[in-house]
């Protein structure tokens, strides 16, 4: 895998809206934030428009981002929000002169296109807050960012949890994936990710118990499933009951559709939509521990 150029004091870093519309308001901290890492942001022209749900059409969010991708003087890409649309302009941009020169691409939710479309170019993407959600962040989940994006290093202790899958051993791969429905909405076309050998990670927002089942069991039926080395679950947020409750619990879907494989599952890495949101480097080799009381999960440089 391909490491885009560690930030350096007075970089600059494009601004972004490619799905839900945002105001400047809402991003205020947000950039205070990215100023006093000494950054320079770059708003994108259309970052403030409002069609709608959307920060402007298809063809300005697309142009933005284009725009941006194409620059070489930009050094990372921080997204405003995610929301929903960025699938609606994937197969719209180029991405040759980003391939050429690769810089970092940070969001997570609706972003999780774009981190599984250039996992496919063996590029690194960093899985993180955005700057909408950066006042509401834990202070260590902002830190996180700045982490990665300077070439810090990074490594997580979480609590045990007993609805884990244990092997009890250290495993190592690279990390891929990113919002579970995002993953099921994107399973079989060309920004698919490959998740042979690799560890799995992935987190959800406001779906309801049958849709979690339902997407991974379309993975599963895509071999997605069937030779990973481990899966790591992020938050699964607001998970809802139908009318008719499912019977199970979102561990429990889990557990069942990997329940014939001998890798593990760790459950409730902070990650996610939630304050607590650490900052994760797809495309990059992680080695998740377990001891006793925790589990460490630690990124290698």
């Amino acid at each position: 895998m391909i490491t885009p150029p560690y930030l350096q004091s007075g970089d600059k870093v494009g601004i972004l809206s490619p799905a839900r519309t945002v105001s400047a308001p809402e991003i205020e901290e947000g950039l205070k934030i990215l100023k006093s890492w000494n950054l320079e942001p770059v708003i994108g022209k259309n970052a403030y428009n409002v069609y709608g749900y959307f920060a402007g059409t298809d063809q300005e969010r697309a142009e933005d981002l284009q725009k941006m991708l194409d620059d070489d003087t930009i050094k990372a890409i921080i997204f405003t929000r995610g929301g929903y649309r960025t699938i609606k302009i994937i197969d719209q941009l180029d991405f040759t002169n980003f391939k050429k020169n690769p810089k970092w691409i940070v969001g997570y939710s609706d972003i999780t296109v774009l981190h599984s479309h250039i996992h496919a170019l063996e590029i690194e993407t960093i899985h993180a807050v955005m700057l909408q959600g950066m006042p509401r962040a834990t202070p260590e989940s902002v830190a996180s960012i700045k982490s990665a994006l300077f070439g810090e290093s990074l490594a997580y202790k979480m609590a045990k949890s007993n609805k884990n899958k244990f092997s009890g051993n250290t495993v190592e791969g690279i990390l891929v994936g990113g919002n579970l429905s995002l993953l099921f909405a994107l399973n079989g076309s060309v920004s698919d990710i490959n998740t042979a050998g690799k560890i799995l990670f992935f987190e959800d927002l406001d779906e309801y118990l049958y849709h979690i089942d339902k997407a991974l069991t379309a993975l599963k039926r895509n071999n997605k499933l069937a030779d990973l080395k481990a899966i790591l679950v992020g938050a699964m947020t607001n998970i809802k009951e139908d009318d008719l409750p499912y019977g199970k619990t979102y561990y429990e879907i889990v557990l069942e559709a990997v329940r014939e494989f001998d890798y593990p599952v760790y459950f409730d890495f902070p990650c996610g939509h939630q304050p607590d949101n650490q900052a994760l480097i797809l495309g990059r080799t992680v080695a998740i521990t377990p001891d006793r009381d925790s589990v460490t999960v630690a990124f290698k440089n």
